[in-house]
């Protein structure tokens, strides 16, 4: 067998394999063979660049080099459909389906309405050549290298009677499970919650970086195929050949014959969704001919011969026995209703953030009121409304807190958000010990053995008040604490040495600088290269790296010149922290542009904007955001606003066009 023939029937074996684990839920081999296979893949294709393929199974992890996202108009456009919210809705439909056939028989289709966000792919000789979202329905956005990363997903079909070119539409999902802890990553980093998995699954496609799409673990299900030579007449068997050849059909897909078959559908899946693995807000029912669909026809939004059915929220009205306000460790204070328990979707809620004051100052909350409190397809509890009628008579109105609940410092208003913040970040008991749990955390320092009780119990006892103190702590000293015996101290002593070589972009995110997560602090760290770099930009400097706005860069900025954060960087570098990408990191890539300030402004046809801010890193230039004296020269695209012109020529800034740009760095 040559080299050709085994890379091509390892990725073959492969595809089969990962339809088995994602599709079918039927695994044939164990994850550590799949994954010897998947290196072995690797390796040849390594060796081998010249068999490269798009498409590969060692693709799915994606890429930090996906571009802005191309307009495509659909082949054929995505309409949405009508919806019902009662079963006598839905059965005035199926009366107008009966006398527009005219007595005709027909049977419709069921299916789960997935709550996600929609998707059109289309496949070529049994290969995806692109993904588009659904946008506004004549034309969305090409996300098909983040769909790529979707294992459920097949990029070469099962072998089949599949069309020579089709599209295939569906749902791309973020499963319950995914979604809680993607959630609970973002508690702990005080980050906004995604209020529900549609929420979560279309801004995880839509990212830049189809490696941390990758990372989410989204799913897809699929409800319809469109062509010019479909295998069968209708809906049902053609969804049927669609699960053949490798993508996920729901299995709730039924054929119905009666009204009474719909009804008993509807009544099933209203109590036995709440199994499912993934979002679901209602059901769709479709004619099953595809015929009868055509004749059927549309109206200008929707189409006459399917319908959705949706389903009520679940929601709950209970008592409200107080409100708490919790600091986090970035100092905001949240509000949280706790509720007399109530059941909802199969969990006891016991508690409900309101988020902020303006929340509580819409819904109008008194002592004791009677709330409203809905999941529907939110995982997360939510107080919709107040049952005043249940109100006692002269009920005090709840009042946000004025002063910190835990340290009593004067709160501030966050400039342009509706949160309230304890500006004492660096004596208030919760941001502190949230700090230095944040820092010892996996992700982070990876420093075994300190947790929240631990980061406790160490600044109760005087031992840790700034995350720089872990670095003079002695196993002697930790021994002599509750809890902490001669193993546990060996332990934690063991990863706070072994957290010197974290790299260096852990180690920004670590620091817990405002508005700084784990994606944002890669990026900085890699167009920041030291620490002692990014000490020394500007708000200008700091705002020209990729996905770091004006709002993020003046954060970084402050807390880079607070003098605790000060003391605390200079303390944790004398300790042997890595405060520097590594050496093979810092290796330059090229020098043409060495010395350079460079502005990008205007659209680009060969390279996306954060493509050319880390071509410009790389050549050894400096990305700036905004015109100067200082300014090398202005990569200019198309539509370069007229403001920026006039200041190059003002100032004699030389524009160099995206194909002057490309042969400049050539000639390097």
């Amino acid at each position: 067998m040559d080299i050709k023939e085994k890379i091509e029937n390892l990725r073959s074996e492969l595809h089969r394999h990962n339809h088995n684990y994602y599709v079918l839920n039927s695994p044939e081999i164990s994850d550590k063979d799949f994954d010897m296979m998947l290196k072995e893949l690797e390796q040849l294709e390594k060796v081998h660049p010249e068999f490269a393929d798009p498409l590969s199974p060692t693709q799915r992890v994606g890429s930090d080099l996906t571009k802005g996202f191309e307009h495509v108009v659909h082949a054929r456009p995505m309409m949405s459909l009508s919806n019902s919210y009662s079963i006598s809705e839905v059965d005035e439909w199926f009366d107008r389906i009966r006398k527009a056939l005219e007595g005709e028989d027909f049977s419709i289709v069921g299916e789960m309405k997935f709550d996600g966000t929609s998707i059109s792919l289309t496949y070529r000789e049994g290969r995806l050549v692109r993904a588009v979202t659904r946008g506004d329905g004549t034309q969305g956005d090409d996300v098909t290298a983040n769909v790529k990363t979707i294992r459920s997903i097949p990029l070469q079909l099962q072998p089949g009677d599949w069309p020579e070119e089709f599209e295939i539409r569906g749902e791309i999902l973020m499963p319950w499970e995914v979604f809680e802890k993607l959630n609970a990553e973002r508690a702990y980093n005080e980050e906004p919650l995604f209020a529900n998995p549609r929420n979560a699954a279309s801004g995880t496609l839509k990212m830049q970086d189809s490696r941390e799409v990758a990372k989410r673990h989204l799913d897809a299900r699929f409800y319809y195929l469109l062509s010019d030579n479909l295998p069968f007449d209708n809906h049902y068997q053609n969804m049927e050949a669609a699960a053949r050849w490798g993508f996920k059909v729901s299995k709730a897909m039924t054929l119905l014959h009666s009204l009474e078959e719909v009804n008993t559908y509807i009544d099933y899946w209203d109590v036995h969704r709440k199994e499912l693995p993934v979002a679901t807000d209602g059901l769709v029912f479709k004619v099953n001919s595809l015929r009868q669909q055509l004749n059927l026809g549309f109206t200008a939004k929707s189409p006459r011969w399917a319908i959705a059915f949706k389903f009520n929220p679940e929601n709950a009205c209970t008592p409200l026995k107080f409100v708490s306000f919790e600091t986090g460790r970035m100092g905001i204070v949240t509000p949280v209703a706790n509720l007399e328990p109530v059941l909802l979707s199969g969990t006891i809620v016991k508690r409900a953030s309101l988020h902020n004051d303006d929340i509580i100052q819409e819904l109008d909350i008194h002592e004791g009121d009677w709330l409203y409190v809905e999941k529907g397809g939110e995982i997360i509890p939510k107080i919709t409304g107040v049952e005043v009628s249940k109100r006692q008579p002269d009920a005090p109105k709840i009042h946000f807190v004025k002063k910190c609940p835990v340290c009593g410092t004067e709160l501030v208003r966050i400039y342009g958000d509706a949160a309230w913040c304890c500006p004492n970040h660096y004596g208030c008991r919760p941001q502190i010990t949230g700090k230095i749990e944040h820092f010892c955390a996996r992700r982070m320092m990876n420093i075994d053995g300190i947790g929240e009780e631990t980061a406790e119990l160490l600044f109760d006892c005087g031992m840790v008040t700034r995350i720089a103190d872990l670095y003079d702590l002695t196993a002697e000293q930790l021994e002599t604490l509750d809890r902490i015996g001669e193993k546990s101290a060996k332990r934690i002593i063991d990863g706070i040495e072994a957290s010197k070589q974290v790299p260096f972009e852990r180690v920004v995110y670590a620091l817990s600088i405002p508005n700084v997560g784990e994606t944002t602090a890669k990026r900085i760290a890699s167009a920041v290269k030291t620490m002692e770099n990014m000490q020394a930009m500007t708000v200008e400097e700091l705002t020209a790296i990729q996905d770091v706005g004006p709002v993020i860069a003046k954060c970084i900025y402050d807390y880079l010149r607070d003098p605790v954060s000060i003391d605390n960087i200079s303390r944790l570098t004398a300790a042997g922290v890595r405060m520097s990408l590594s050496e093979e990191k810092l290796a330059p890539k090229g020098d043409a542009l060495e010395g350079k300030t460079i502005v990008i402004s205007g659209t680009f046809t060969h390279h996306s904007r954060d493509e050319y801010k880390d071509i410009i890193e790389r050549e050894g230039g400096k990305n700036a955001g905004s015109i100067s004296k200082k300014t090398s020269f202005v990569l200019a695209g198309d539509n370069m606003g007229p403001s920026k012109k006039e200041k190059c020529e003002k100032l004699g800034i030389p524009m160099i066009s995206e194909e002057q740009f490309l042969e400049m760095i050539k000639e390097s």
